[in-house]
């Protein structure tokens, strides 16, 4: 019943957050002449700390409407290509100049582990430059009624092998944190099959290969607890009025918290801080409620996929062991001969320690030397391998760099196994 009182305080909270929300308006305004003193502004500070760490927060959007290409600013229309129960497929569709109509296609697979794939927002501003991208926009599991069926880590490979089908030859495949299992037993799936839509290259950027490589707190939980103890304790059926009613779900706000008890004392400074710049008034809060309103912005996960990844990838490490099955066939990361690897991991990284992507350099035995990389970024943790400055200056390129030499229509120079990145200054 956990999960029906999660919903019920939710609800009960409700008028006091809309009366919290109608006051802190008056305290702010600036007709108000208590808007202009420390009081006022603590009271309407105070009150919008209350409404926001009541909220449930809604899906964001991308929001990327413009994107610049060479020296010319070109508009971008968002659109959903393809469609399943589970997953959209969106397209960010860019005006480009017939000069960039060649630029490499690329599909991003956005993680299903909480978070929406706006949370890939920075990665794919930083590739829509140079790169025609397309990303999986995963569906919250409480949006989906019983009468679709269910979705498991089969169902997911699959319909990565169906998105590279729909967008054919020659196209890219970046895995971010946790598909990179499933991406990468696709394309050995592919492989296998002689599929000749099978990606020109995976980029597998902080995933889960081997966790038994560096384990980090994520890693050890699943190593401590049974697969029992998960299903006892954090799956829980969808309340009503729901879509999903009655689906058997991973909440995301379990996951969610989570994350926050990671690093507990960063959020509380931040929110600390958060409170002395809306009391000084000076400016600084748009970041604070730009970065929260994404990172408390969480999805419910289907239980038969949460329950099978947590076994696989963390308590059994079938892929690395080679014992990972597919639809009652093992999957077979050696039969990878014609797909470009590229692995990329964060110094830092405190969800995927570093040793545990690189591990796919070892088990996809048969890429050729020159087909392969291996990049390791200092500096950075989790959501640096993907977002901010330091990705877009030293990941990005490197990525695009290598897409585009692995294209199936390039002529393919060597490239160097592994290459450590230099400190930033």
């Amino acid at each position: 019943m956990f999960y029906q009182l999660y919903e019920l305080n939710h609800a009960a909270m409700a008028p006091f957050r809309a009366a919290a929300d109608i006051m802190r308006f008056a305290y702010a305004n600036p007709l108000n002449p208590f808007s202009h003193t420390p009081f006022g502004r603590t009271m309407a500070a105070s009150l919008e700390m209350f409404e926001r760490t009541t909220r449930r927060y809604g899906k964001p959007e991308f929001g990327l409407k413009q994107t610049t290409i060479g020296d010319k600013t070109v508009t971008v229309r968002e659109e959903v290509i393809w469609s399943r129960p589970f997953c959209n497929l969106l397209h960010f569709a860019r005006n480009a100049p017939a000069a960039s109509r060649n630029d490499p296609r690329i599909l991003i697979v956005a993680p299903m582990s909480g978070h929406y794939a706006t949370l890939l927002r920075g990665t794919v501003e930083a590739l829509l430059p140079s790169a025609d991208i397309y990303i999986t926009d995963w569906i919250d599991a409480r949006m989906v009624p019983m009468t679709e069926g269910t979705f498991d880590f089969d169902d997911y490979v699959d319909y990565v092998i169906e998105m590279l089908h729909f967008l054919g030859h020659d196209t890219h495949v970046i895995a971010v944190c946790q598909p990179s299992v499933p991406v990468l037993a696709a394309a050995a799936v592919m492989e296998e099959a002689r599929d000749p839509l099978s990606p020109a290259s995976m980029t597998l950027m902080g995933g889960p290969i081997d966790t038994r490589i560096n384990p980090t707190a994520v890693n050890k939980l699943a190593q401590e607890r049974s697969l029992q103890w998960f299903s006892d304790n954090v799956i829980m059926n969808v309340p009503w009025p729901q879509p999903g009613f009655m689906r058997p779900v991973y909440p995301g706000f379990l996951q969610l918290s989570g994350f926050m008890s990671m690093n507990l004392d960063r959020h509380l400074v931040a929110h600390k801080e958060f409170f002395m710049h809306l009391v000084k008034n000076d400016g600084e809060p748009e970041k604070h409620r730009d970065f929260y309103d994404e990172y408390l912005a969480v999805m419910d996960l289907t239980a038969e996929f949460y329950l099978q990844t947590v076994e696989e990838v963390f308590i059994k490490h079938s892929l690395p062991k080679g014992e990972l099955m597919h639809r009652g066939k093992r999957v077979d990361p050696a039969a990878i001969r014609n797909v470009a690897l590229l692995t990329v991991e964060g110094e830092n990284d405190d969800i995927s320690g570093v040793g545990q992507t690189e591990a796919a350099q070892t088990i996809c035995v048969n890429i050729p030397e020159d087909m392969r990389m291996h990049y390791l970024q200092p500096d950075v943790g989790h959501y640096g391998v993907f977002n901010g400055s330091r990705f877009r200056r030293e990941i990005a390129p490197r990525i695009i760099d290598f897409v585009r030499q692995h294209s199936r229509s390039a002529v393919k120079p060597p490239v160097r196994r592994v290459i450590k990145g230099g400190r930033a200054g």
